[in-house]
């Protein structure tokens, strides 16, 4: 009970010293969280990048103490001082709140605070650097109709709900091309003919966005999961330095990128090339390997749908194939993902197709005829597991 009593002591101890801020660290800029009826995610965003060298910890309750039950974890070389010292609400029947304060004099100590747990996940994302904490959990007064940590997989139930997420948006245009069309737009308008296409073949259909504004990579995410989606579509437009190269590719998420990949990883994910090896390491730590083999497969289908399925005045299409790429948009969902990159808004005869209202509803109809392939076939795979 000592070690537990001492959380709150150390997040207390260095103002109660009255120690001055240290030189060269980093800052909490803003504390942001959002609730969802399965989980709850936590956004600590930051100055500087961090490295968590210590797992996440957890402690139980304290009732004669009046402590919760809480997760909590260190960061080097940031200080935040006493601008969270009254701790963040949240009260949503999972969390009870998040608290921050100056663990150390170079080091800061997040705590959350339960209300109801069954699992957490933690990451660190980067542009801007940032701590994300999700905590999964049965909500208090909340029936799901299964016992905690016996839900069907997304992948194994029948597909019902479909996510899609265009890319980019308000201040981010995307990739700018010929004649200043910008990626944000032609991938807004494929959402929307996509949309229709689905929802006119009985699916469910989330847009992560269905205006013109930005929306965070975790944002998107959390969005899909809130909306308990089965299959993620992030749809995006492709550039290129050298004006001939065009084309279209769908990519899927696998723990072993693609060399030729990295690239356009890089520009979706907003950081540099180099920083993609970075993404990798955290890659192998969460286990992509399940929705893999079913992102790979629905990938599949719909870039062969693309190429054979066009009307004859969109053909030929130039076929760049499926593909594996670290995209921070995929790894953080739990369903199958795919992303595809409709054509090279840098090439003239790609750019002028995106332009094209016919164009983009030939390819929505073509993807959308994929998404029901895949969902007849995983709703027979469904069955099967059910019995």
């Amino acid at each position: 009970m000592r070690r537990v009593g001492c959380v709150a002591l150390l997040l207390l101890l260095p103002l109660l010293l009255g120690v001055t801020r240290p030189p060269g660290l980093g800052d909490v800029t803003e504390v942001r969280h959002w609730s969802y009826p399965d989980y709850t995610r936590v956004v600590v965003e930051l100055s500087r990048e961090v490295v968590i060298k210590t797992p996440v910890r957890r402690l139980p309750a304290d009732a004669k103490a009046g402590r919760p039950d809480r997760l909590y974890i260190d960061l080097e070389g940031i200080w935040v001082g006493r601008d969270y010292e009254q701790g963040i609400a949240v009260g949503d029947g999972l969390l009870e709140g998040v608290r921050i304060g100056q663990n150390t004099k170079r080091a800061i100590r997040v705590v959350v605070d339960l209300q109801h747990y069954e699992r957490h996940r933690v990451i660190t994302l980067s542009h801007p650097d940032r701590l994300v904490i999700d905590v999964y959990g049965p909500r208090r007064g909340v029936d799901r109709g299964l016992p905690a940590g016996r839900r069907l997989p997304s992948a194994l139930r029948p597909i019902q709900t479909v996510v899609l997420d265009p890319g980019h948006g308000g201040r981010d245009p995307g990739a700018i091309g010929v004649g200043g069309l910008r990626e944000k737009e032609v991938t807004l308008a494929m959402a929307r003919s996509l949309a229709k296409e689905l929802e006119a073949r009985g699916f469910r259909v989330v847009l992560t966005r269905d205006d013109d504004r930005a929306i965070d990579l975790e944002e998107r995410t959390a969005i899909a999961e809130a909306a308990r989606g089965d299959l993620f579509v992030s749809l995006h437009a492709n550039a290129a330095r050298r004006r001939s190269v065009r084309g279209v590719e769908t990519y899927y998420l696998d723990e072993d990128h693609e060399r030729h990949s990295l690239n356009v990883a890089a520009r979706e994910n907003g950081v540099r090339p180099d920083e993609v090896n970075a993404l990798q390491r955290t890659l192998a730590k969460l286990r992509v390997h399940e929705v893999s083999p079913h992102s790979r497969r629905l990938a599949e289908m719909i870039q062969e749908r693309i190429v054979s399925g066009m009307p004859r005045p969109f053909r030929p299409v130039s076929d760049l194939g499926v593909k594996k790429g670290p995209f921070y948009v995929l790894f953080l969902s739990t369903m199958p993902a795919v992303l595809i990159e409709a054509g090279f808004i840098t090439n003239k005869a790609d750019a002028r197709r995106l332009r094209d209202d016919a164009y983009r509803d030939a390819m929505a109809e073509q993807i959308a005829e994929a998404l029901v392939r895949y969902r007849d076939s995983g709703a027979t795979l469904a069955l099967r597991i059910r019995r």
